[in-house]
């Protein structure tokens, strides 16, 4: 199949490669040159395991192509995918400008291609970007007001194809996917594509078939509960901490509970990312806006925004509240770990925090900082190498549980540091080896 895809983040790149894996000619537009001269040659402006490998091998093949060129990519593609970003306004609800100025831009091309060809057009469009319920209407109405004089012609059915990436593991879960979901109100569309997503659901993972409306309701409704769990979790660590408990072993013992299960479960310093918060945010926007106060969306949201400080709470707890000239190394800085991205990250909370308090900050990530850089500047020195960021440090803070933090040499660490302390805000270290060792303790959740 002939297939456009309109934007060039994660969402759009990765989706874009993986369709073109599987034999489909691709084509990437974007508007940002810069970033697009460097995707020709093969070079990639996020961090994705194994998105690299594909996209250039594809990229030679000559199934997947680059170009800032929408004339081009509408009259080449019959299927054309929105992955264009919508982030949060002030006021919480979702910022579709971008998203509604391309509708309207490729229904121009669509005008200028009808005047001149006597065949008839028939397009696809799938918004694949997530977006408040209800867009995919306003996107066909659109689409048929600004067609009004060509609708003999012009045919371009609207559908919804919410998207389930994780970031450090977008490759896998988009070729091997957990459920496919498809919202169409009528038409074809559910027949190209059921046909289009085929090849990645061999193994007996469904293609789930709605509306449009509960297929945009599914992408919140998942992010919001995921991220209900990680808040929930959060609040009964900080409960074990004052009840002498421990939220690890608790935490293993409830997943066991086959109603609940492992998965997100794991406290810490809070989540971020591209998707949760404004997800959320745009979900308590939607309750409000329809006379409906989602109170537990709500809280964990708030419960959030204060789990990013409760490491803070900790160090001035352990050191005093003058932490002036402080030296404090970070581990780990991007949102997550096997990602670049930064968004949200709870590290730009906890490092501001601290430097309010007069510290000093050295951090290290294996691929985040170019992206802190544009963030912090030179308010806090980069390390080259873990064990770098540790000389003559007053203590540790890991943020982000990146693979190569998971098993230190803490004899050598003890060496670089003037005192041994460990905040672990993400409970990776075993609290009694580290004390054997030498080390003051603190995770999230434990005595």
């Amino acid at each position: 199949m002939n297939i456009a895809i309109i934007g060039t983040g994660y969402v759009g790149l990765v989706t874009g490669a993986c369709f073109a894996e599987v034999g489909n000619n691709v084509i990437c537009m974007d508007v940002d040159k810069a970033k697009i001269n460097k995707l020709k040659k093969g070079i990639l402006s996020i961090y994705e395991p194994g998105l690299e490998e594909i996209v250039k091998k594809n990229l030679f093949s000559g199934r997947l192509k680059f170009t800032t060129d929408l004339n081009y990519t509408i009259e080449n593609s019959e299927i054309i995918f929105l992955c264009l970003p919508t982030p949060s306004k002030k006021n919480g609800n979702a910022d579709l400008s971008i998203l509604f100025s391309v509708v309207k831009d490729i229904a121009k091309i669509l005008r200028k291609i009808a005047e001149k060809s006597e065949e008839q057009i028939k397009k696809f469009l799938i918004s694949k970007s997530t977006v408040p319920v209800g867009t995919a209407d306003k996107i066909k109405e659109m689409m048929d007001k600004e067609l009004e004089k060509f609708k003999e012609k012009v045919e371009v059915e609207v559908a919804s194809n919410p998207e389930f990436l994780k970031e450090g593991n977008a490759v896998q879960d988009f070729m091997f996917p957990d459920r496919v979901v498809i919202g169409v109100n009528n038409g074809e569309a559910e027949r190209i594509l059921r046909e289009l997503y085929e090849p990645f659901v061999r193994t007996g993972a469904p293609i789930l078939v709605m509306d449009t409306r509960s297929a945009e309701m599914v992408k919140y409704t998942a992010n919001a509960f995921l991220a209900m769990r990680i808040s929930f979790m959060n609040e009964i660590a900080n409960l074990c901490e004052r009840l002498g408990a421990d939220v690890e072993k608790v935490r293993i013992a409830i997943g066991y509970d086959n109603r609940i299960g492992p998965k997100f479960l794991f406290p810490g310093v809070g989540w971020g990312g591209s998707c949760f918060p404004k997800d959320i945010k745009a979900l308590i926007k939607m309750g409000e806006e329809n006379g409906l106060n989602l109170e537990i969306v709500n809280s964990v949201y708030e419960v959030n925004e204060r789990q990013k400080k409760i490491i803070v709470e900790k160090i001035k707890k352990h050191f005093g509240k003058d932490l002036k000239d402080k030296k404090i190394a970070v581990w780990g800085l991007s949102f997550k770990p096997k990602t670049d991205d930064m968004r949200e990250a709870p590290s730009i909370t906890i490092i501001n925090e601290l430097l309010k308090l007069g510290t000093k900050i050295t951090a290290f990530d294996p691929v985040a900082i170019p992206n802190a850089k544009k963030i912090f500047g030179n308010k806090i020195k980069y390390a080259k190498s873990q064990y770098d960021a540790l000389k003559n440090a007053d203590a540790l803070v890991l943020i982000t549980e990146w693979q190569e933090f998971r098993e230190p040499d803490f004899n050598y660490m003890k060496t670089l540091m003037r005192t041994p302390v460990v905040f672990d805000g993400r409970n990776i270290y075993n609290p009694e080896k580290l004390k054997r060792l030498g080390f003051t303790y603190y995770g999230i959740g434990r005595p």
